[in-house]
């Protein structure tokens, strides 16, 4: 019906534009009513009904081997944004829209719709919804008119209470309990409730009070009825996992590497001890005096917070770009800025081998490693749980060190346990993470809940264009080329991985050329537009060039909630003494390295 309208409709005049976008907002009403099945169901092709870009290069977790594929978004979203555009086509239009009728056809075939014959695509399906709910829905991420985020999302619960009422009665065996559709009823009311503007909506009591415990009890339901999965949408996330707010809700990463098996808890301290003294030990460099701790700091979060970019193996130039943290690494599907690595052990690896961070080489660094008996004593001990690996090899030492660094990602922070309902929260946290999910757009680039480029299903890591600049004048961009380096496409010129917020007060300096040094520029050059709202040319920024126009109440409200994220880590101190090497002159190295 829409895509006969726009055959017979003239765009070219105001209200013949006007007339389509009515009747694509009707639409997206109708869409929210399956919503519900269409993006579990068939996720590639539901971004062909409402994709919110034209082109994303995906890598997603079951794909990482592979070169990154390209896929054309189309629909709705995007109809609606090309209406806007100065002089719409309308043959532009009609392809876009086209495109969503060859994808609503998919959804059609028997190989779809077999899958709704049980109760295990309905739990799974429920679970993204409420993901959804709490990280997509509220937000604007695929709603161009923020005027309707909050009455598309009213329709879109009394539809799923409807898909509710059937699958209760269709599959009584494994039927919603009355405590959910309770808890359900409370929540549809209170966005009753509440006021149209999303800027206003109290995403924090939606999130805490509905979504998440509705969740919780979903996860209950997986797990009594016996839910099992064939989709890939399932891929990282825990079955086990109780709320939204658990540090194990999804897996972005294998931390135990090569010693991926081992369930002893007893060996697994065993190799966290000499991950750490590996960590620390600058017998991984070329000139022995670099080590892990050179640029990732245990006194500063496992980052660098003095340098911007940290020392080049040289020690007299610097690097490009400014040294991540650690923590939390593990909840990204790719790694480094540029997602040049898909594994933390591969990272580790490429880090010591690189000549301009620690120059070593595989074969000179498994000599001076296995040169020492503490170390080759602990990893032959080891080899009984790699039966793949019949010798000792540089993936046991780099498995070493993510096993490592990796425990002290498993911390929560007081927001955690605020949406846990552990403790009570300062209410201007509350009303920054408001903010940050409606007016300020944080929310449509920061998923919850580690609040990085990693959204529901939490199967792959997004890339963002923001036109950072090369200095705090904005003078100039940045000339790193970013995802291009990996993935030469213009779409990907300058683009960056979305890092995480956690801790980001105690990880300073910024952006991936250290170039802000506090959170109020940051949040200041988000307000601004980006690079592009600071007047610097960038043809594929994907942040509105628009200003926020941030009060400074919200502004501090915005950095409050960041503060809240800081997590409650316990941190070790360094090794009183490293292993003893044959080589004498390698038995005073220092600990942690020189520079």
């Amino acid at each position: 019906m829409l895509l006969n309208l726009i055959g017979k409709t003239d765009i070219t005049q105001p209200e013949g534009l006007e007339l389509i976008k009515q009747e694509i907002s009707k639409a997206r009403v109708s869409l929210k009513s399956v919503d519900f099945w269409l993006r579990y169901i068939d996720p590639i092709a539901y971004k062909q009904v409402n994709g919110p870009l034209p082109v994303e290069w995906e890598t997603e977790v079951f794909e990482k081997f592979e070169q990154p594929y390209r896929r054309e978004g189309a629909g709705l979203t995007l109809a609606e944004l090309y209406l806007d555009e100065e002089n719409p086509d309308k043959d532009s239009l009609i392809k876009l829209m086209q495109s969503s009728v060859s994808a609503i056809a998919i959804f059609k075939a028997d190989s779809i719709t077999s899958q709704l014959q049980n109760h295990h695509h309905f739990y799974l399906a429920n679970r993204l919804y409420l993901l959804n709910l709490a990280a997509i829905y509220t937000t604007g991420f695929e709603c161009p008119d923020t005027t309707k985020i909050v009455p598309e999302l009213r329709t879109m619960l009394a539809d799923v209470q409807h898909i509710y009422q059937n699958f209760n009665e269709n599959f009584s065996s494994t039927k919603l309990s009355d405590e959910y559709l309770s808890l359900y009823s409370s929540m549809t009311a209170f966005v009753n409730k509440q006021p149209d503007s999303y800027s206003t909506f109290d995403h924090f009591t939606f999130i805490r009070d509905y979504v998440n415990p509705l969740f919780s009890l979903n996860q209950q339901f997986i797990g009594s009825h016996k839910v099992y999965t064939k989709s890939y949408v399932d891929y990282s996330l825990n079955n086990n996992s109780k709320s939204i707010f658990d540090k194990d809700l999804y897996f972005g990463q294998n931390a135990k590497g090569v010693f991926l098996r081992v369930t002893d808890q007893r060996a697994i301290e065993e190799i966290e001890k000499v991950g750490k003294l590996l960590f620390y030990d600058p017998l991984l460099s070329a000139n022995n005096q670099r080590s892990c701790n050179s640029c990732h700091k245990d006194n500063a979060y496992f980052t660098d917070t003095a340098l911007s970019t940290a020392l080049h193996f040289d020690g007299k130039s610097s690097l490009p770009r400014n040294t991540p943290s650690l923590i939390n690494a593990s909840y990204n599907h790719l790694l480094m800025m540029d997602g040049k690595h898909f594994t933390l052990q591969n990272q580790t690896k490429d880090v010591m081998t690189n000549p301009a961070e620690m120059g070593s080489n595989e074969a000179e660094l498994l000599r001076k490693i296995l040169d020492c008996q503490e170390y080759k004593k602990t990893f032959k001990s080891l080899l009984k749980y790699t039966p793949q690996e019949k010798e000792i090899t540089l993936e046991h030492i780099a498995s070493a060190i993510t096993m490592y660094y990796s425990k002290f990602s498993k911390f929560s922070a007081p927001f955690d346990d605020a949406m846990n309902k552990k403790q009570e929260i300062n209410p201007g946290v509350k009303a920054g993470f408001n903010v940050f999910m409606s007016k300020a757009q944080c929310g449509t680039c920061h998923f919850m809940p580690q609040f990085n480029g990693v959204k529901p299903p939490y199967i792959g890591s997004e890339f963002e264009v923001l036109g950072v600049p090369a200095d705090t004048g904005f003078n100039k961009l940045s000339s790193d080329k970013g995802r291009y380096q990996v993935n030469p496409e213009k779409e990907m010129l300058q683009a960056f991985r979305t890092g995480t917020l956690r801790n980001s007060e105690k990880t300073k300096p910024y952006m991936h050329n250290g170039v802000f040094t506090s959170l109020e520029q940051v949040i200041d050059f988000y307000d601004a537009g980006g690079g592009a709202g600071k007047g610097l040319k960038l043809d594929n920024q994907t942040l509105s060039a628009d200003s926020l126009h941030l009060t400074a109440v919200e502004k501090s409200n915005l950095i409050l909630f960041i503060r809240s994220l800081n997590e409650n880590i316990v941190f070790e101190t360094a090794p009183v003494k490293l292993p003893v090497s044959k080589n004498r002159n390698l038995s005073s190295r220092v600990i942690g390295g020189t520079y």
